[in-house]
Parts: C-alpha cells; structure tokens; sequence
C-alpha cells in the first residue's frame, strides 16, 4: 500500500496535542513508553513530518530575518536534505518512521533550538514550542471557520 505525503499545511489543535504527547513521552520515558501510550501509525508518522516542517524550516531557511549569506544557503540545504530523509522514510515505511522522526524532532530541538531557561532542558523548549504551535493552530482554526 502505498502514502501520499500530505501538502504542507497547518496541524489542528488536536493534531499538536497529539504530537507533542508523543515527543513528550519519548523525551520522559524512551521508545517503549512513548509507543505504549501512542501506538505508531501512518497518521502520526505525517503528523510528526508536518510538525518537523514546521520546527527546521523557520530555523534552516533563507528567508529569515537579515541578509543571506554563503553559511544561510548551507543552513538551508542541510534542513532541506533532513526534511527530504524525513519524508522518505514516511513514504517508504510510514509505522515505523514514528519513532526516528520523533527522535529527529527532539535532536534537532535540543542541538539547534536554545532553550527558554537556557540550561539545555530540552523538556521544557518542547513545552514552550507546544504552546506556539497550539495558539497559531487555534488562530488558523478560527480564520478558517465557518459560521
């Protein structure tokens, strides 16, 4: 059977909470404790790619703030070349993608993403970016509501 890789779009509410309980999981209790609370699916496999999309694009691309230089286009190609990986592995073998997309999310957040407290606790940066993720989630949810 072969996945489609889903356009890059907004995750619901929903969808952040369930992703971020995953990453959660794996940070606190390791593999095991994580798959035991979320079982791994194809669904959470393109979850957790959208979720890394929106996580290394913002921090690799060129088109942050200030101008470009030689380093901001290998930044760039390196996210692009991780995120390529990623969603090989998804299409590829989406279940088992789960866990080593997870673990990507969680080694990227605590190599390249500083930390609200500074000390490295990558626990609590992941709290910090579920809270942005869920407040542009709802704000999407609303522009696109229907009445």
């Amino acid at each position: 059977m072969s996945y489609l890789i889903p356009s890059r779009a907004p995750l619901t509410p929903e969808e952040v909470d369930r992703v971020f309980d995953y990453l959660l999981a794996l940070q606190t209790g390791g593999g095991n404790y994580a798959s035991g609370r979320t079982p791994a699916t194809p669904e959470l496999a393109f979850l957790l790619l959208r979720l890394a999309e929106n996580i290394v694009f913002p921090v690799t691309g060129v088109l942050g703030d200030g101008e470009p230089h030689a380093d901001s286009f290998a930044l760039d190609e390196v996210g692009c070349i991780l995120l390529s990986a990623l969603r090989d592995w998804t299409r590829d073998s989406p279940t088992t993608a789960v866990l080593g997309i997870a673990r990507s999310i969680i080694r990227f957040v605590e190599k390249v993403i500083p930390g609200p407290d500074d000390h490295g606790d990558t626990r609590a940066t992941l709290e910090t970016m579920r809270g942005e993720h869920l407040e542009w989630a709802r704000t999407v949810q609303s522009m696109t509501a229907r009445p």
